[in-house]
C-alpha cells in the first residue's frame, strides 16, 4: 500500500490518490516541443477547441431537437431559430464549427504531409489521426442528417444506396446488398428509424470514439515527440537537461506549458475572432439553401452533392458505374492511412527539400482542390471531363509515390 501523509491541500490530497503532479509532468510542464515550428504546428488545439465549440453548442441545441422526421424540421427551423433565447447563436455556432473544423483538419493533414510527419516511428501519430479524420466526417454526416431538409433526406438517400455496390451475398444470404441498405436506414427509405439511428449516431456513439481517439491521438505523440519545420532528428533527453539547468535558449526544446502553449494561445486567438466572423456575418456558407425546404422524398432536388469536406471523395466515385465507382471510394478513402507505408523515403524533411515528392505533393494539393470543385458542380459537358481527369490523377498519384520516392537520394542535414 502506498504511505499516505497528512496532506497540506486539496492538490497535495488529490496528488497522493490520483498522481496529478506526475500527470501534469507528463503532459504539459515536461512534454517538450521543438522551438524550429511555426504557427501550423498549432491546429492541434485550434482542432480541440473547435470540438469543444462542437460539443458545447450541440449540448444546447440538443436541448430542443426533436429526433421525429414529423418535428425535426420545425424543431431547428422554427422553435431553435426563432422562439428559443439565442437558439440562432448556437446554431450558427454548431453549424460553422462542423464546416471550419474540416478546414482546419485538411490543413493539419497536409502540413503533416508536407513536414514528413508520419515517417520513422510517428506512424501512430499519422494512423490516429486518420481514424479520427473518418470519425469526424462519419459525425459531421450523421449531423448533416438531423435537420431532416430536402438535402438531408436525398444526401441520405444516395450515400446508402452506395452500399447496394456490395453484390455478393453477406452471412451465408441471410444479408443481401438490399437488405444491407434497408438495414441501415431501418426502412425501404429514409424515415424515422433512419432519423433515430442517425441521432443516436451524432449524440452519443461518434462523440465517444471521438474522445478516445482525440487521447490516442495525443498520446502517440508522446514517444517520438513532435516534428519540427527541418525534420531534424532532437536528442529531447539532452536538450531537455540543458533547458532544466537554465540554458533555455540554448536548448532546441520548450516546455509544452506555458511556452508553447503561449503561442498555441495566439494563434487560437487570430481564429477565434476569423470563426466568430463567420458566425456573425457569413454563416449562411455553412447552410445549404436546399436544405431549408423540409425533406419530401416525392421531390428530388436539381443536383444532388454532399457538404463541400465530403466533394472530393464523391468526386472519385461519380465517373464509374456502381461497383467500380464503390471501389474507388472505398480506396480513397482508404489509401491515405497507408501513406508512411507508401512513402519509401528515409528522408524526414520539408517537400521543398525532397525533389520529385514536392512536385508531388503540390500535383495532390492542387488535384485535391479540383476534385472538391467538380464536386459540387453537376457531372456534364466540360465539368464531366475535368472531373474524371482529376479522379484518374488522384488514383495515378497514389501508384507512383512508392517508385519516386523508393529512389530519393538521402537528405543532408
Amino acid at each position: 500500500m502506498a504511505n499516505f501523509k497528512k496532506a497540506t491541500s486539496l492538490g497535495d490530497w488529490l496528488d497522493q490518490r490520483l498522481g496529478v503532479k506526475t500527470l501534469e509532468k507528463v503532459l504539459a510542464i515536461e512534454y517538450w516541443i521543438p522551438k524550429n515550428i511555426n504557427f501550423l504546428w498549432a491546429m492541434g488545439m485550434v482542432l480541440a477547441v473547435t470540438f469543444l465549440l462542437l460539443t458545447i453548442s450541440g449540448i444546447f441545441l440538443l436541448m430542443y431537437y426533436k429526433p421525429d422526421v414529423n418535428l425535426a424540421f420545425d424543431s431547428v427551423n422554427n422553435i431553435i431559430m426563432n422562439e428559443v433565447g439565442f437558439g440562432w447563436l448556437w446554431r450558427h455556432i454548431h453549424a460553422v464549427a462542423a464546416s471550419v473544423v474540416f478546414l482546419i483538419i485538411y490543413i493539419h493533414m497536409f502540413t503533416a504531409i508536407y513536414y514528413g510527419s508520419y515517417k520513422q516511428g510517428r506512424e501512430m501519430i499519422w494512423i490516429s489521426g486518420m481514424l479520427l479524420f473518418v470519425t469526424f466526417s462519419a459525425e459531421a454526416f450523421s449531423g448533416y442528417m438531423l435537420p431532416w431538409g430536402q438535402m438531408s433526406y436525398w444526401a441520405g438517400m444516395v450515400i446508402t444506396n452506395i452500399f447496394e455496390g456490395f453484390s455478393p451475398e453477406i452471412a451465408g444470404g441471410m444479408l443481401n446488398a438490399p437488405g444491407l441498405v434497408e438495414w441501415i436506414r431501418g426502412d425501404f427509405v429514409p424515415g424515422d428509424a433512419f432519423l433515430t439511428r442517425f441521432f443516436m449516431l451524432h449524440v452519443l456513439l461518434l462523440p465517444l470514439a471521438m474522445m478516445g481517439l482525440i487521447g490516442l491521438h495525443f498520446g502517440s505523440l508522446r514517444l517520438p515527440h513532435v516534428n519540427n519545420q527541418d525534420g531534424e532528428e532532437i536528442d529531447f533527453d539532452a536538450e531537455s537537461k540543458k533547458y532544466l539547468e537554465g540554458h533555455t535558449k540554448d536548448s532546441k526544446v520548450m516546455r509544452f506549458q506555458f511556452d508553447f502553449l503561449s503561442k498555441d494561445v495566439f494563434v487560437l486567438g487570430v481564429f477565434l475572432v476569423f470563426f466568430f466572423y463567420l458566425v456573425f456575418y457569413h454563416f449562411t456558407f455553412a447552410l445549404d439553401p436546399v436544405n431549408l425546404d423540409p425533406a419530401n422524398g416525392l421531390k428530388t432536388p436539381a443536383h444532388i452533392y454532399p457538404e463541400w469536406y465530403f466533394l472530393w471523395s464523391y468526386e472519385v466515385l461519380r465517373p464509374f458505374p456502381k461497383d467500380p465507382g464503390l471501389i474507388a471510394f472505398m480506396f480513397a478513402q482508404g489509401i491515405l492511412f497507408a501513406l508512411p507505408f507508401l512513402d519509401r523515403s528515409p528522408n524526414v524533411a520539408p517537400a521543398s527539400k525532397r525533389g520529385l515528392f514536392a512536385i508531388w505533393f503540390w500535383v495532390f494539393l492542387i488535384d485535391m482542390i479540383v476534385l472538391t470543385v467538380m464536386g459540387k458542380l453537376p457531372p456534364e459537358g466540360i465539368f464531366n471531363t475535368i472531373g474524371g481527369i482529376a479522379v484518374w490523377t488522384f488514383l495515378g498519384l497514389w501508384i507512383v509515390l512508392p517508385i519516386i520516392t523508393l529512389f530519393e537520394k538521402k537528405v543532408r542535414s
